[in-house]
């Protein structure tokens, strides 16, 4: 409250501030000229944290994310006092929003059985990608975006952005993730069953790759849910905060959203808040060392 009202004394005096609060004129200028408690001066030297680790995650991060990266500075306060100190600065995370509709079934069609039955947890990276399409909105039109994710890591490994919706967008993400991590047989490529996906010249690349693939057999976006998750965030935090003028603008944020900070610097909670690639390099310098 006494934040508030040093805050607001520029716009109004501080008589009608306090007559507003309910509070007395005295008993502000006697909080005003106290030392601030020990509990005050924690609060601002969290804050001084919690602001830097927000603008970090370009304003993206809740009070659970912040927490959690406060914990890995030595800063241990708790979670319900991060949240209030969130509050007190306005600082919040990014609302979830609803996709829309990419998937387009054709009747007749071969399809793959669902082989991943909503196992998500691979013990090695390169054993399941799962895979689906987005679209993205822009002035001069529609974008659509493709991508590929390890299971393990959840690390995007492979994308594709076209105007489009034609096979080549799926086949050109597949075509960078085998390109990226040479992948031994035995991977599973998990996905809906769109057209893309369906198509014979995608199919014809997984078998080339030794990949075999895996469908979602119903409806449900718990059959795909990390590449629906992927998703979402991506919309959430990049793709639905502003105003694309031109596609172009759009694929160079896309581009820097993926490769910099997504697989590289963003918090994961299913990775105990660390970002793909921190996650995959420590795995990788355990074994080597094992």
């Amino acid at each position: 409250m006494h934040r508030f009202i040093a805050a607001e004394r520029a716009n109004h005096s501080v008589s009608t501030l306090c007559r507003v609060l309910g509070i007395s004129r005295g008993g502000f200028y006697a909080a005003e000229r106290r030392a601030p408690s020990k509990r005050q001066l924690d609060d601002e030297r969290i804050l001084v944290a919690i602001r830097e680790i927000h603008k970090d995650s370009r304003e993206t991060y809740g009070a659970p994310r912040v927490h959690a990266m406060l914990a890995r500075r030595g800063v241990h306060p708790a979670r319900k006092r991060v949240a209030r100190l969130m509050r007190s600065e306005g600082l919040t995370g990014l609302v979830k929003r609803r996709r829309g509709r990419t998937t387009v079934r054709v009747p007749g069609l071969a399809t793959s059985p669902d082989l991943v039955r909503r196992e998500w947890n691979p013990t090695e990276r390169n054993r399941l990608w799962v895979a689906d399409i987005t679209y993205c909105r822009t002035w001069e039109g529609w974008l659509y975006l493709a991508a590929v994710l390890d299971c393990h890591s959840r690390r995007v490994v492979g994308w594709s952005i076209r105007q489009g919706l034609e096979a080549e967008l799926v086949t050109e993400a597949i075509e960078m993730a085998v390109a990226r991590r040479r992948p031994a047989e035995g991977l599973v490529h998990h996905s809906d069953r769109g057209s893309q996906y369906v198509s014979l010249a995608f199919g014809e690349r997984c078998r080339e790759a030794g990949i075999d693939l895996s469908m979602t057999e119903g409806g449900s976006p718990l059959d795909n849910a990390v590449a629906e998750s992927f998703f979402a965030t991506l919309k959430r935090e990049l793709v639905n905060r502003c105003s694309w003028a031109t596609r172009a603008d759009l694929r160079v944020a896309v581009f820097e959203w993926i490769e910099v900070f997504y697989n590289r610097q963003r918090a994961h909670s299913a990775l105990a808040f660390q970002p793909p690639a921190a996650f995959e390099a420590v795995l990788l310098l355990q074994r080597s060392v094992a």
